[in-house]
């Protein structure tokens, strides 16, 4: 499952610019020193096994790469693409009057810390009372399967649609790559995100551990993401085809979660922001 999301994320990148098909990719492998031998040799073809898995259902292959030895364990890597004008999109054309679509939820990071505290009785009293072990185990599984699958499908959408910037929301969180993108706009405009569609109860945890000290800032919009989905500028009315094509294909939801509006190229996420349990 580890190669699988470090796939998805690699490959992000060209997706977040409507490029869908992918010509190469290559594989970057830190392998853990302080594995032992038996360990490195059991899990690192697991995880070669499952990126190369993902790549080859994005309609690539991994033709290289490099590994190396390192204190604690990294999988990444890069993908490339020979494109034409017509297939890739700039992220640099919102105007005002545009809505912003995300294709994952949000909450990655808080539901993997959350089920690491199963078997950490000093850590789970941070959300004890408030998410149920089996709600914890539920949490888990919906993160591991969005951050595997792919952004494929959105960004062939991108293009289908009209899309006029996107990014894929990964460590800054999902106000931070907000603010990257409307940073970047040619035109004078601003993001207010309204919708924040989370992981079923990890709003709940988030607010419990800030309560006690230990805050991700998920509905404040800096909880880090992995391998997250799309934030996408669209035409307003097209963007409610974008999310039922995106349903009928994927079998997952994507949501309108806020607008372009004329403003000083920041982001914003309301006071008080629409939250969708996913």
């Amino acid at each position: 499952m580890q190669g699988k999301i470090a796939c998805a994320n690699v490959l992000s990148d060209l997706y977040a610019m409507g490029v869908s098909e992918c010509d190469n990719m290559l594989m970057l492998l830190g392998v853990s020193t302080d594995m032992t031998h038996t360990e490195r040799h059991v899990i690192t073809p697991m995880i070669i096994k499952g990126f190369s898995d993902l790549a080859r259902e994005a309609g690539c292959s991994v033709n290289g790469g490099q590994t190396v030895l390192n204190p604690w364990y990294i999988v990444g890597g890069v993908a490339s693409s020979v494109c034409s004008d017509d297939e890739y999109i700039m992220p640099n054309a919102a105007v005002a009057g545009d809505v912003l679509v995300l294709t994952k939820a949000l909450g990655t990071q808080i539901a993997v810390n959350v089920h690491q505290w199963l078997d950490e009785p000093k850590h789970w009293t941070k959300v004890d009372g408030v998410v149920t072990r089996d709600e914890a185990e539920a949490a888990y599984s919906a993160a591991m399967s969005s951050m595997a699958r792919l952004n494929r499908t959105g960004a062939a959408l991108m293009r289908k649609y009209g899309a006029h910037a996107a990014t894929d929301v990964t460590g800054f969180g999902i106000k931070g790559h907000a603010g990257n993108l409307a940073e970047f706009q040619k035109a004078d405009v601003s993001f207010r995100l309204h919708t924040l569609p989370i992981i079923a109860k990890m709003a709940a945890c988030a607010k419990a551990c800030a309560d006690k000290g230990l805050d991700f800032k998920l509905v404040e919009g800096f909880s880090a993401e992995t391998s997250g989905g799309l934030l996408v500028a669209l035409p307003s009315d097209r963007a409610a085809a974008f999310c039922d094509e995106m349903q009928s294909i994927d079998g997952c939801p994507a949501w309108i979660i806020g607008d372009v509006v004329a403003g000083d190229k920041t982001a914003s996420i309301d006071e008080s922001p629409k939250i969708i349990e996913v």
